[in-house]
């Protein structure tokens, strides 16, 4: 038997799965409540019961891919053995990346609102600082100088290319790991 409890939070996981969804598909201020309700399959009055607006609910949904995306990336990155490996991880998996696929367009969309919206711009900053930290964990396990620079820079390197990738076809992640690889290969320091 199914409790109220557990009807909830499957209704709430609909709304926030419709909400990224709709991020996607129409841009986050073309978000409705009606709109919402119809995706998830609710009624209009549930996606008040269970957020106190739609902004919140758009919020959580971005904040929520963010998070997700940040732990499926730790157990790719525990798996390399060097700095090399962690760069061909990285940069291999966005191979089947275009730019302009659901995830991509997602966080384009929440970084946007972000910069209106300082409750988001926390929250994903949280969440890149949680991936930038596993980053940096695992260049200083493999020795790399100045691990926590070196991964914000990689982690921004990661967004700069995908955004490129929605307006131009890039370099294989191959190619990028190559020319990233210098980062942190010991020895590969501009002479000063």
């Amino acid at each position: 038997m199914v409790t109220a409890a557990q009807r909830g939070q499957e209704v709430r996981q609909r709304l926030l799965r419709a909400a990224a969804e709709l991020i996607v598909e129409r841009g986050w201020t073309a978000v409705t409540t009606r709109v919402l309700a119809q995706r998830a399959g609710v009624a209009p009055g549930l996606v008040h019961y269970h957020f106190t607006s739609v902004q919140a609910l758009l919020v959580e949904a971005a904040v929520d891919a963010a998070r997700s995306l940040a732990a499926q990336t730790g157990p790719v990155l525990a798996g390399a053995h060097t700095a090399s490996e962690v760069l061909t991880a990285l940069w291999g998996s966005l191979d089947t990346v275009s730019g302009t696929d659901p995830t991509s367009v997602l966080f384009v969309e929440a970084y946007l609102a972000a910069t209106r919206d300082e409750r988001l711009r926390q929250a994903l900053g949280e969440a890149i600082g949680l991936f930038r930290g596993q980053l940096a964990e695992r260049l200083a396990a493999h020795a790399v100088p100045d691990p926590e620079a070196t991964a914000a820079v990689l982690a921004a390197a990661i967004d700069g290319v995908l955004l490129h990738r929605a307006l131009v076809a890039g370099p294989s992640g191959d190619a990028l790991a190559a020319v990233l690889r210098r980062l942190v290969t010991p020895g590969s320091e501009d002479a000063r």
